[in-house]
């Protein structure tokens, strides 16, 4: 998460948590009983398809659908998810996003290596093949061959160019570094790249950075806070169009193609005077 500054507190009243004891054993029982579904099927998976999962990121779907639909959180999407081989390149705003990325896709993140040893998001994480990169000189030709892999077997892997989430209501500059997998060993001339740009509309009356996992916040208040929400915002998911890697003439070019794109988009979403950076 951002390190800048603090996220406002929002104070829950008994109808808050009255809202939180209803929906947080129904959310557990869709994340968790559906992370039971995806494991059993991966132990005929992995055998018989290897490397491609061609069952069980429609568990992962459905299971981002349902958690959406108990917090009542309205997706609006925009644009449609690419086919053929590629990644998808996004905006990083709260563990929320994890649900609006794959309800409407099949896809595989990128994250950070810490996020593996989370209680719970680290288990899902790795369940559903997130691809975990260390920020090491000396491991970036292994990551680099991870990546190549993956790409190579068709998976479409996202990744969050900024680095850490924000408050939901800013861009952080894109680090031009993961996409230096995309311009190896021939990658350049097969891959495209989608951005998808996310922005959260927060609920009437409350901050604008409402759904921003950032600061000092940490996931359990911050799940707590969205549970207590009587009545959500919405959240406004656009799939731009590709683009080939071919097109650009290295990763610093393509970096800023999509950070430009993506913050063009979350400017025009976002209330009048709301965007800041």
């Amino acid at each position: 998460m951002s390190p800048e500054g603090e996220a406002p507190p929002v104070p829950i009243g008994a109808p808050g948590w009255l809202l939180v004891a209803l929906r947080l054993p129904v959310l557990a029982v869709v994340v968790f009983g559906g992370l039971a579904v995806h494991l059993a099927l991966r132990l005929f998976e992995r055998p018989v398809f290897g490397l491609r999962r061609p069952i069980t990121p429609f568990v992962t779907q459905a299971v981002c659908k349902g958690a959406l639909a108990v917090l009542g959180l309205p997706l609006r999407i925009s644009g449609t998810p690419m086919a053929g081989r590629g990644a998808v390149v996004a905006n990083h705003v709260s563990w929320l996003d994890i649900f609006v990325l794959n309800a409407p896709q099949r896809i595989y993140f990128v994250s950070k290596s810490e996020v593996a040893s989370w209680p719970g998001i680290g288990w899902l994480a790795r369940a559903t093949g997130t691809v975990f990169f260390r920020r090491d000189a000396r491991d970036a030709r292994l990551q680099k061959e991870i990546f190549e892999a993956r790409l190579r077997a068709g998976h479409h892997l996202c990744f969050f160019p900024e680095g850490t989430s924000s408050d939901g209501v800013r861009l952080l500059p894109f680090k031009p570094t993961l996409f230096a997998a995309f311009f190896t060993h021939g990658l350049a001339d097969i891959l495209r790249i989608q951005p998808v740009s996310l922005t959260y509309i927060a609920p009437r009356g409350r901050d604008a950075r409402f759904y921003g996992w950032w600061g000092d916040l940490s996931f359990g208040r911050h799940l707590v806070r969205v549970l207590a929400q009587p009545r959500q915002g919405r959240v406004e998911l656009v799939f731009h169009d590709p683009v080939a890697v071919a097109d650009f003439a290295n990763r610093k070019v393509l970096a800023r193609h999509c950070e430009d794109v993506i913050r063009a988009e979350i400017a025009a979403r976002l209330p009048e005077g709301t965007m800041r950076g």
